[in-house]
């Protein structure tokens, strides 16, 4: 009964305005379009608008296939894309949405050997998605979504690729520098850097600082990692970073780093795919590539 051609009316409509941009938007005519809604919302049992004049505005049950429109049209794209490039022997494209800001680096040592082996993927990273991923993933503007946090929704596979520790990070010289450990408590008389992210994602007040009651004495929002670490190493403050981006900053900065608490945080970099797309032979090669590359295997 709800066809495609529908919803792409209801859609068009609601974006151009009238009927009649809707028509030619849609390389119809008017009394085509008209003809064609008519007949849908006799079959459906109500009106989908309601008309005063030459405006239009969406019913209740308009409204609701506003939101299917929405929802179920770029899925139905992204397929067709997707069979398209397949058909032309072109394989398919993989679009990668970073939800951590210091996992880019390491992104950057899976993506260049992959690009070798896979010369037919079209290879796109989309760095707007920091932090709203899940969202990004659903609607198809993302392929791949790349987290150290999980959410666990019906719809998306969570493969995990890369363990690591999530470090304390000190001026070289800071008194710190020579605990074997940080405690909550050190962090109250520091400057602590982050990145502009709300306090319940990142792992250093959730899983450091707010059990143990404790704030650190001011918090500062950096967004570039290069000078996020610039700062410390100059006395400016700490921060918390993975322990392998760290070790490659101490080659040309003074700082240094030590576990947070006597167990230390533990982390997994984990890759987020669609329900049937992670089958896909060239997005299988991507998970293997990026699980070897922990294993130094590339």
């Amino acid at each position: 009964m709800i066809e495609r051609h529908h919803l792409s009316i209801i859609k068009t409509i609601e974006e151009v305005g009238t009927m009649t941009a809707a028509a030619r938007q849609l390389n119809l005519t008017q009394s085509a379009l008209s003809h064609t809604m008519k007949k849908f919302e006799e079959q459906i049992g109500t009106e989908v608008w309601q008309r005063s004049g030459r405006t239009l505005q969406l019913t209740q049950a308009g409204q609701y296939l506003l939101l299917v429109a929405n929802r179920l049209l770029p899925q139905l794209s992204h397929a067709e894309q997707v069979l398209q490039l397949m058909a032309k022997g072109e394989k398919g494209r993989l679009r990668i949405g970073m939800e951590c800001y210091p996992c880019y680096q390491w992104l950057l040592a899976i993506v260049e050997p992959y690009l070798q082996q896979w010369p037919s993927v079209d290879v796109d990273v989309k760095q707007k998605f920091q932090f709203g991923g899940m969202a990004a993933l659903f609607s198809h503007d993302i392929d791949v979504l790349v987290t150290p946090d999980p959410l666990q929704k019906s719809g998306v596979r969570f493969v995990p690729v890369f363990d690591y520790e999530q470090v304390l990070v000190v001026p070289a010289k800071h008194a710190l520098a020579q605990r074997s450990f940080a405690e909550p408590k050190d962090l109250l008389s520091e400057v602590l850097l982050t990145y502009p992210v709300e306090q319940g994602r990142l792992d250093i007040f959730t899983q450091f600082l707010l059990p143990a009651q404790c704030q650190p004495a001011q918090n500062k929002d950096i967004e570039d990692t290069d000078i996020m670490l610039q700062l410390v190493a100059a006395g400016r403050g700490v921060c918390a970073l993975p322990k392998w981006l760290v070790e490659q900053y101490q080659q040309r900065l003074p700082i240094a780093y030590l576990p947070l608490g006597e167990q230390g945080i533990q982390k997994q970099i984990h890759l987020g795919f669609r329900e049937g797309e992670e089958n896909l032979d060239y997005v299988q090669s991507f998970v293997r590539m990026a699980q070897a590359h922990e294993r130094g295997a590339l």
